[in-house]
């Protein structure tokens, strides 16, 4: 199969299971599109245990997509440059202490918590995996996924404050969890990482990525006020997507901040001396439109890696123990990090349990669990992961209307 006939046929599924979400099942666009996919998926594995070239026409199809590459190196940089131009600016500027706190110390403790719990729990399932392996684990678990939350916060009513709680936490905290995550890959190639060189790296990384964005940013808006055509203007916010985080992939940056900070600082540069509410307009637009493109590929994607992944008995239960300690982890990590806020902050409104069951896990994770090595453990790692996102974006995606509404969004906890 060509590359053209691929491409279409991914799109072709999004698109159809996109319609049959929204007409038929009456579910949100994206777990519905999952939801098929997987089932699609499961479908196909069953006919073809009568037809065995089926099945390796499918899993060569799948493995001709390479998911990690695709996500890390080619959405990903789009979806959160999306994703924080679209920020409301003024609510991310008052819960910058939460976000703050959540990215750097929340992913911190919950990859601990969940490395550790993991480790004591796994052989109650009969699974014995090392220290290295369950730290593989937490540090590709524990960032909230920035694409899973975002979508949720586009179809969900919730306030404004917290919107900018979750959605900045995703946002910023995935570089915390690729240093972490590198530096379980050093230590699994038998270099030891001392507090120091996380943290040197954490600085070098995180800073010069979000100093890069910054920089792009103010180069693209300064080339914006020149000119007054919104089609030009598109074209220099995506060059700006692109081009920004390959370059700064290519100095060893971390690319995600650099298209975070990218993107809202573009915003907050262009706010005033943007031509026209015209390019207000068409950008906001142009760039809701590649967010769910792109989030509708994605969850098809996720769908079929299920074609992939080796489940068996013991993995299913390792990722229904998996399910448990990551969602009590992150519960109490929230309320440990939010009390530490509202001893600063006097007053500060938040909701500890929305932030709790708001914090999805989702494409990222799969990607980060593909490029471990086969010899870390990747197989058990892969299929407790995809059941943990699946867990996440079907059941706690799905449900955060109704979870709103039966505990509401102002506890006090």
């Amino acid at each position: 199969m060509s590359t053209l006939a691929l491409v279409s046929l991914i799109i072709t599924a999004a698109a159809l299971f996109g319609w049959l979400s929204v007409r038929v099942l009456r579910l949100p666009i994206t777990i519905g599109t999952m939801i098929l996919t997987v089932l699609a998926s499961i479908v196909l594995l069953i006919v073809s245990l009568r037809d065995p070239g089926l099945h390796l026409w499918a899993v060569g199809l799948v493995g001709r997509i390479r998911f990690e590459d695709l996500i890390l190196h080619g959405m990903l940089g789009l979806l959160l440059f999306a994703g924080a131009f679209l920020l409301d600016l003024h609510y991310l500027a008052k819960e910058k202490l939460a976000v703050g706190l959540l990215s750097v110390f929340g992913t911190l403790f919950t990859t601990a918590g969940i490395s550790t719990a993991l480790f004591y729990a796994l052989p109650l399932v009969g699974l014995h995996a090392t220290w290295i392996e369950c730290l593989f684990f937490g540090t590709l678990i524990s960032p909230t996924d920035p694409i899973a939350v975002l979508e949720m916060l586009h179809r969900v009513g919730v306030p404004k404050n917290i919107q900018a709680q979750l959605a900045g936490e995703s946002l910023f905290n995935d570089g915390v969890g690729a240093v972490l995550f590198l530096a379980v890959l050093s230590a699994s190639r038998g270099a030891t990482p001392h507090a120091g060189h996380i943290a040197w790296l954490l600085l070098v990384q995180s800073g010069g990525g979000l100093l890069l964005g910054t920089a792009l940013a103010w180069c693209t808006s300064e080339l914006m006020r020149r000119v007054d055509a919104y089609q030009i203007e598109i074209m220099l916010t995506l060059a700006l997507a692109l081009a920004g985080y390959s370059l700064a992939e290519t100095l060893h940056l971390s690319a995600p901040l650099e298209a975070v900070a990218a993107g809202i600082a573009l915003r907050r540069f262009n706010l005033n001396h943007l031509h026209a509410d015209i390019s207000h307009e068409a950008l906001d637009r142009f760039w809701r439109v590649v967010d769910e493109i792109q989030n509708g590929i994605l969850f098809v994607l996720l769908g079929l890696e299920v074609l992939v992944i080796a489940f068996n008995r013991t993995t299913f239960a390792s990722g229904a123990l998996a399910i448990v300690i990551v969602t009590v982890t992150r519960t109490a990590v929230v309320a440990v990090v939010l009390s530490g806020v509202r001893l600063i902050q006097r007053g500060h409104k938040t909701s500890i349990l929305t932030l709790s069951w708001g914090g999805l896990r989702g494409g990222l994770s799969i990607a980060l669990a593909l490029s471990i090595p086969e010899a870390m453990g990747r197989t058990w790692i892969l299929a407790t992961t995809y059941l943990v996102v699946v867990f996440s974006i079907v059941v706690q995606g799905g449900t955060m209307d109704l979870f709103l509404k039966r505990f509401g969004v102002c506890e006090e906890s």
